[in-house]
């Protein structure tokens, strides 16, 4: 007797259902694990994270005290502007379940735009089945959603494939503009341009800078008028900080995360430039990694051989990983970006299973592993039982990161499909 063939039920060809899904999934999450802090003990979906410590920041305004004005962070503005305007907005209401909530409710309303771009782009790039398989795919991975809790970096993402989807649009204003907010909640998506530079002529490339530049630097003007010094240390802080979390790290001696310090010590410059602290120098100085990077990269800009929209979407990716390689620190939330441009690359079983690697090493290092460093101020020693394990983690890690930008370049080898053929 002859199986029938497979078919795609309607339910799961259905992407409006599949959003309907997804963004009900998190908002009942929200409401059944709502965040509260009481006792001196944070409870809900943002536990473990660093939530928390921007509620606190966010919370100096009850004293007089605003970003970039009286007190400095390592990132851009984008991000403490919204977090401090949230909570200033609340007014007497202002408590960490409400912000929390708040800022709950934006993550979701930022991943349902993630899903919807995923999808639109891999349309484009695949066809509209693989476009709904990588979707179902994204919505049941685990660490997307725990960092949009924990870290907040879903604008970032929402905004980095905001502009890659207007970029093979070919609406090149709009997608400058896009990464230029993106960055200036993160500086990451402005690594887009290095695609833009290797993949337009050069009219185009100078005009899609232009606008990305001018949108990022009108908004550090007022930064700037209202406080230089401040406004420095955004773009500075995370030069001078200590290597953590990396192979680099271990080459140094520094067995602990890449946390800054505590929310009073933002109130002091001083202590974004204290040097290195309790922490040892780098062996290997940062000029020397960013020369083998930019030698890495170079090699891999003259060889590009595919220039197509997947082409760009893999140099994007080679590019992001290059500079992961070579910062002196890891931040797991590096993974949201990841795994997105991973998918798109490679739709396939082995690019979901590269995911979920990545996804357990980073849940095993923290919180597996780091949450139990209380004793030791968030060291793992070498003598801990730990310690050889965590070594491992980091070693794995970046093996795989490595082995991922190698498959990246294969790809930016390949010559592109003719026109108009998916690969379905």
């Amino acid at each position: 007797m002859a199986q029938e063939p497979l078919r795609l039920h309607k339910l799961l060809s259905d992407f409006r259902l599949l959003l309907i899904l997804f963004v009900a999934f998190r908002l009942m999450m929200l409401i059944a694990y709502q965040p509260f802090y009481l006792d001196g003990n944070e409870r809900g979906v943002g536990t473990g994270g660093d939530r928390l410590y921007y509620y606190q920041l966010s919370a100096l305004a009850d004293e007089g005290y605003l970003p970039f004005r009286d007190w400095w962070s390592e990132f851009p503005p984008l991000l403490y502007v919204v977090t401090t305007g949230i909570y200033i907005g609340l007014g007497q209401s202002a408590t960490y379940a409400n912000w929390s909530l708040i800022m709950g409710a934006l993550s979701v309303l930022s991943e349902a735009g993630i899903l919807i771009l995923l999808y639109q782009i891999a349309r484009k790039l695949h066809g509209q089945s693989t476009a709904l398989a990588l979707s179902w795919i994204y919505a049941l991975l685990f660490v997307p959603l725990l960092f949009s809790w924990w870290a907040l970096n879903t604008f970032v993402v929402f905004f980095l494939l905001l502009g890659i989807y207007w970029l093979i649009c070919n609406k090149d204003v709009p997608s400058a503009v896009a990464i230029a907010i993106g960055a200036l909640f993160k500086f990451i998506p402005l690594l887009i341009i290095g695609a833009v530079i290797r993949f337009f002529k050069p009219q185009r490339t100078l005009r899609y800078i232009a606008i990305a530049a001018g949108v990022f630097i009108l908004a550090y003007v007022p930064l700037f008028v209202m406080n230089s010094e401040l406004a420095t240390i955004s773009l500075t802080a995370q030069l001078g900080k200590p290597s953590y979390q990396t192979v680099w790290a271990l080459l140094d001696g520094n067995y602990t995360t890449g946390n800054f310090g505590s929310v009073e010590e933002r109130l002091e410059p001083a202590t974004a430039q204290a040097g290195y602290g309790d922490r040892n120098p780098p062996i290997v100085p940062g000029w020397l990694r960013l020369v083998i990077a930019g030698t890495i990269g170079l090699f891999v800009f003259i060889r590009v051989h595919r220039f197509d929209d997947i082409g760009l979407i893999a140099f994007i990716g080679i590019t992001l990983l290059i500079f992961y390689l070579q910062s002196q620190g890891w931040s797991p939330q590096w993974l949201a970006e990841i795994i997105v441009l991973t998918l798109l690359v490679y739709p396939t079983r082995d690019g979901v299973l590269v995911c979920i690697m990545l996804s357990f090493l980073a849940l095993i290092e923290y919180p597996f592993m780091f949450i139990r460093t209380a004793a030791t101020n968030g060291y793992i020693l070498p003598g801990d039982p730990m310690f050889l394990p965590w070594v491992g983690v980091v070693i794995m890690r970046t093996l795989l990161l490595i082995g991922l930008a190698v498959s990246f370049y294969k790809k930016l080898r390949q010559s592109p499909l003719p026109e108009g053929v998916t690969g379905e």
